[in-house]
């Protein structure tokens, strides 16, 4: 690659690591020698670039500095449009539109060859088969984001009904369902939701009473100790 490839490729690689990196690996994930980075990063350096650090300990991009959009190979530009895409068949208005918003973005920074690759990329990405839980997914995902407990009246699949008070913690999404993942009042524990079966949902006003970052730790935990029960 030419240098000014290599250039942005370095500062591509930079961007990723929250404590320094060493040369070595930077040349190893680059395919170049050590002395070649050590080079580039003075050029960097030069150019204006926030890069901490010095030879033999390691490199790291100074906090806050904004970094532009890059170069995108195929590989990366293919993940983005079809990922992008995929958002754009689940039936949330509001990330539809941010998902369009980004590819458009994405697109008028690219060069051209890679811009008309957005639109032709030749991979596919269908919608959602279930529509039903599609009219709650912004609600949720406000709650999540700003930790509030839900009131939703959920049908199990018995058909039995029940009022729960949930502290909505993740959203995931599969081929013919989405599943929320919520510490439930009722049981005193977490559960899964699906949302096909909610038949009404109300954002509360107050925030529940941990942080979500915590109550996702404990939930990963819990999953993980089921899985090495179950095996």
């Amino acid at each position: 690659m030419d240098k000014t490839a290599r250039l942005f490729r370095l500062m591509d690689k930079l961007r990723h690591y929250r404590h320094p990196v060493t040369a070595a690996v930077l040349a190893e994930q680059l395919q170049v020698s050590v002395r070649t980075v050590y080079r580039d990063i003075q050029t960097l350096i030069t150019l204006g670039a926030g890069i901490d650090g010095e030879a033999g300990i390691g490199y790291i991009l100074k906090s806050g500095f904004f970094l532009p959009p890059l170069m995108f190979d195929e590989a990366e530009l293919e993940a983005l449009a079809l990922g992008l895409r995929w958002v754009e068949g689940q039936g949330d208005d509001e990330l539809v539109t941010a998902a369009r918003n980004v590819l458009a973005k994405v697109a008028a920074s690219a060069p051209t060859d890679l811009r008309d690759r957005i639109h032709d990329i030749g991979l596919l990405a269908f919608p959602t088969r279930d529509d039903k839980g599609a009219a709650f997914l912004r609600q949720v995902r406000e709650a999540i984001r700003r930790e509030r407990r839900l009131q939703i009246s959920y049908i199990r699949e018995d058909g039995t009904a029940s009022e729960r008070m949930v502290w909505p913690i993740m959203l995931a999404f599969f081929d013919r369902s989405r599943m929320l993942v919520a510490w439930c009042e009722l049981r005193n524990e977490f559960r899964h939701f699906r949302l096909d079966r909610i038949g009404q949902l109300v954002v509360a006003k107050e925030s529940y009473p941990r942080r979500r970052m915590q109550l996702t730790r404990e939930w990963r935990l819990e999953m993980k100790h089921q899985h090495q029960g179950a095996s």
